[in-house]
C-alpha cells in the first residue's frame, strides 16, 4: 500500500517513507486514545520504525502509572510487532540529536527519536506538541493533542 505523504519535506516525489513512532504516538495506540487507528495502520507495514529511546519511555511512563508487570508487558508485545527497533546510536544520529537538542527547545529523548527520523528518512507519528519546534526540519504526521 502506498501511503500518501504528509508534513513538511514529503513529497510526491520523495514516494513512500517510513514510519517512526514516537512514545506518544505509540501509548495511543495502546491506551487506545485519539489516532490510535492511525498508529495501527502505521503498525502493519514493515517499514515501520520504533527506536530505542521509545521504549525506553513507553516502559518508564507504564512502570510509574500502571506498575512493573504492565510496563514489562508492554515491552514484550512491543518488541513481538514486525517493527524495527534500533537498539543502537550510531554516530551521525548522536550528532544530528545533539545539534536538535543545542538548537531547539526539545527534550533530550525527544531529539534522539527526531534524530532516528531525520537519518532514516521517515515521517515522524506522535502526538506531542514539543516537536513542533522541530516543525520544517523533517516529516511529521501529528495525531490529535490531548485537551
Amino acid at each position: 500500500m502506498k501511503r500518501a505523504p504528509e508534513g513538511p519535506g514529503a513529497t510526491a516525489a520523495s514516494g513512500t517513507r517510513p514510519w517512526l513512532l514516537d512514545t506518544s504516538a505509540l501509548l495511543s495506540f495502546i491506551e487506545d486514545e485519539a489516532g490510535a487507528e492511525r498508529v495501527e495502520s502505521a503498525l502493519t507495514e514493515p517499514t515501520t520504525i520504533i527506536p530505542w529511546p521509545v521504549l525506553l519511555e513507553t516502559h518508564y511512563i507504564s512502570l510509574q502509572e500502571d506498575g512493573q508487570a504492565e510496563a514489562d508487558r508492554r515491552i514484550a508485545l512491543i518488541k513481538q510487532l514486525q517493527v524495527e527497533i534500533p537498539w543502537g546510536t550510531d554516530e551521525s544520529t548522536l550528532l544530528t540529536a545533539s545539534r536538535l537538542k543545542a538548537e531547539h527547545r526539545v527534550s533530550l529523548a525527544d531529539a534522539i527519536i527526531a534524530a532516528f527520523a531525520i537519518r532514516r528518512g521517515a515521517v515522524l507519528l506522535h502526538k506531542d506538541p514539543e516537536f513542533d519546534a522541530l516543525a520544517g526540519l523533517l516529516p511529521m504526521g501529528a495525531l490529535p493533542y490531548k485537551a
